[in-house]
């Protein structure tokens, strides 16, 4: 199961090359977010190792990246001015055509692993899980931050990021026999940091205080069979453009996730 967490979800990416290594297929895959974007590409049959080049080649032209983010915008900068609405507001379905790598299909239904992205229904306070039907819209919805992605209209519904409800989308899926592995790159508290954020950082961190919060109490509750902590300490929820750097310091979780599944599986039998 991966969770929430903006950049520092690229994190995920070292779960999944551990996977590979160890020759394990999840029997299905839950994503939140930025969990949703990676997972959906990982059930689409792109391995870790894959998944892993495709991110490091996207953000190292900076100028490129921009450029796709610019062309995935709502609005513009004069629609500001005029009243229109807000300049910088993302269309999630057209970002994932920009970044997704291209083996990832139209529809669920196409995906080689079971896979369930996490929104949240804006009207009416809850929870929706979508297992079938087109993938892009899909996954937009799940990661549709309020005032960064435009919400999306899904069967009739408005959702918005499934963070805002459920962050990490583990509590459903324990079942006799199954080994629920989930994955957290929510952002932990910093002691030392004095710097006041911009407005985004802000509106971005705000939300990621919010999803930890969610989260511990979620583990304090009921906690996974395994969890892992991925998001390494020092990055931030926009920092995709230090993408080569948070995937480095992730490599620990690797041999993190080798060891407990190993062990998970010596005591199953």
């Amino acid at each position: 199961m991966l969770g929430a967490g903006g950049a520092r979800g690229l994190s995920h990416i070292l779960v999944l090359e551990a996977l590979d290594e160890l020759g394990i297929r999840p029997a299905l895959i839950a994503g939140c977010s930025i969990g949703a974007i990676i997972g959906a590409a990982y059930a689409a049959g792109v391995c870790g190792r894959d998944l892993h080049a495709h991110v490091e080649t996207i953000f190292r032209d900076r100028a490129k990246a921009v450029a796709r983010l610019l062309d995935a915008r709502v609005g513009k900068l004069a629609d500001l001015v005029r009243g229109l609405g807000n300049p910088v507001l993302i269309d999630g379905e057209r970002l994932l055509d920009l970044f997704w790598p291209e083996a990832v299909p139209d529809r669920f239904e196409e995906l080689a692993i079971p896979f369930t992205a996490v929104a949240t229904d804006y009207h009416q306070h809850g929870e929706v899980r979508l297992t079938n039907g087109p993938l892009t819209p899909a996954v937009a919805a799940s990661l549709a931050i309020p005032g960064l992605v435009r919400p999306v209209t899904v069967e009739g519904r408005v959702l918005i990021d499934g963070g805002a409800i459920n962050p990490l989308p583990y509590d459903r899926m324990p079942a006799p026999g199954r080994i629920v592995l989930a994955v957290d790159a929510s952002a932990p508290a910093t002691e030392s940091e004095t710097r006041v954020p911009s407005p985004l950082e802000a509106m971005v961190g705000g939300s990621q205080i919010l999803m930890r919060s969610v989260v511990q109490r979620m583990i304090e509750r009921h906690p996974p069979d395994i969890l892992i902590r991925a998001g390494a300490e020092g990055f931030g929820g926009l920092d995709f453009f230090r993408a080569k750097a948070i995937l480095t310091a992730a490599k620990p979780v690797k041999d993190d996730v080798k060891r407990r599944l190993s062990q998970a599986l010596e005591r199953r039998g």
